[in-house]
């Protein structure tokens, strides 16, 4: 055989080979893990809502999705701006859609503005009204205090009974005018459905002109200001306000929140109550320490704390704390860590090890400011929780366990009687 024959034969076998797993050198977009996921459940849930709606709670919704017979697909996951949907849960439902290439398609997501909200698609028409029923579930006296997977598993049971419209008519009639119009029917799924203009909009029409005029002013004035700031003053944070907050309710509602972490440290308190085990003493420990941040807690970097302490405690329970990362490091309230990140400051050489979420973890490796849990100086400047002091903020100071070694533990540093504020209402460590 000649030289050129041997050429040609292993060029046909290299083709051969190499061409099958072409695609696989290809990273899988955001888009097309979620399709892939939902090719072998109905139920997508990301690292960051795995608390919320844990494994159990998944098979639940799975059930009670094939027991309406209806093409439905749920997909819960952190939308942000600058993310791979630009934070849009409509982009997300096309490009799911597209991958899918579902005729009839049922769709649930969360919202990209209200983290305590979910949003419905139907192709090829809103037959099950489901745009309505998915709203409606948010607007529900019985679903006032629900967490995400009750949310969810309402919204399917609403959509599954084809009546959405009249029930989200009802469900915010109570709410006046202008929260009660009813959204206009979506004409075409590439279409994003929106909501009705209420008459004080309408009115407000005839301002246009003045307004404009206005805003020009405004706009101007705020140029100048930002390009003043831009050479003397200091330069803005380079992190997103929280958005993704553990599915608790809107981003300043404390409240909500609030209630959520007292169901944990119940929960974790009867889990105590039950166990058996080796570690149970660091268990009760966890446990006691919740229980006093709770008591004093003031604004979401304390309730942040009592969830992660109530994490120690179930990872003593389930003998799991040497091993288990801890909560994500920029924002707590994401959920449990899913790896460690190499991070640096911005403006800083040296680089930290910290846990963080898959949200994070992205953001990091697409350069990109994670999602931060802010906290307010004494000052009353909103900044990043760890650029607070360390020696006025248990959580700067720790990271919320992500920047303590050596079987050093939350636990340890907020002890019953040891978790107190000074006078300016400033968390105090002692």
């Amino acid at each position: 055989m000649s030289s050129r024959s041997v050429r040609a034969a292993l060029a046909a076998a290299l083709m051969t080979v190499l061409l099958p797993t072409a695609p696989s050198w290809a990273a899988e977009s955001p888009g097309e893990h979620i399709a892939n996921a939902l090719q072998d459940s109905p139920v997508y849930v990301a690292d960051a809502y795995a608390d919320a709606v844990p494994p159990s709670r998944q098979r639940q919704l799975t059930q009670q999705i094939a027991a309406t017979g209806l093409p439905i697909k749920v997909v819960l996951t952190p939308l942000t701006k600058g993310d791979a949907f630009d934070g849009e849960a409509k982009t997300l439902a096309s490009v799911v859609h597209d991958r899918l290439d579902l005729r009839k398609f049922i769709l649930i997501t969360t919202d990209g503005d209200f983290t305590d909200s979910l949003n419905g698609y139907e192709w090829p028409s809103d037959t099950h009204q489901t745009r309505h029923a998915v709203a409606a579930a948010g607007f529900l006296d019985e679903m006032r205090d629900a967490g995400l997977a009750d949310l969810t598993s309402k919204a399917v049971e609403l959509v599954a009974e084809g009546d959405g419209t009249r029930v989200y008519e009802e469900a915010v009639e109570h709410l006046g005018d202008s929260a009660a119009a009813s959204p206009t029917p979506n004409p075409s799924p590439e279409k994003e459905p929106g909501a009705a203009w209420p008459r004080p909009a309408i009115a407000a029409l005839t301002l246009l002109p003045l307004l404009g005029l206005l805003g020009l002013l405004t706009l101007g004035a705020l140029l100048l200001v930002r390009k003043r700031r831009r050479t003397s003053g200091p330069q803005p944070s380079p992190f997103a306000h929280p958005q993704a907050v553990f599915a608790a309710a809107r981003a300043a509602d404390e409240s909500a929140l609030r209630r959520r972490v007292e169901a944990e440290v119940i929960a974790l308190g009867e889990a105590v109550a039950r166990a058996e085990t080796p570690s149970l003493q660091r268990a009760l420990d966890a446990y006691a320490a919740a229980g006093t941040v709770l008591d004093s807690a003031r604004g979401l970097p304390d309730l942040a704390g009592v969830l992660a302490l109530v994490a120690e405690g179930r990872d003593a329970l389930t003998a799991t704390s040497t091993a288990a990362l801890p909560l994500c490091f920029f924002n707590p309230l994401h959920g449990r860590a899913t790896r460690r990140s190499t991070w640096r400051p911005l403006g800083r050489q040296d680089r930290a090890r910290v846990a963080t979420c898959a949200a994070c973890t992205g953001a990091l490796r697409h350069h990109r400011a994670p999602e931060v849990l802010t906290d307010t100086t004494a000052d009353g400047r909103e900044v990043p929780y760890f650029e607070v002091p360390a020696e006025s903020s248990v959580w700067a100071a720790t990271g919320y366990g992500s920047l303590l070694r050596g079987g050093d533990s939350l636990t340890e540093r907020v002890t019953p009687g040891q978790f107190t504020r000074t006078q300016d209402g400033r968390l105090d460590p002692r």
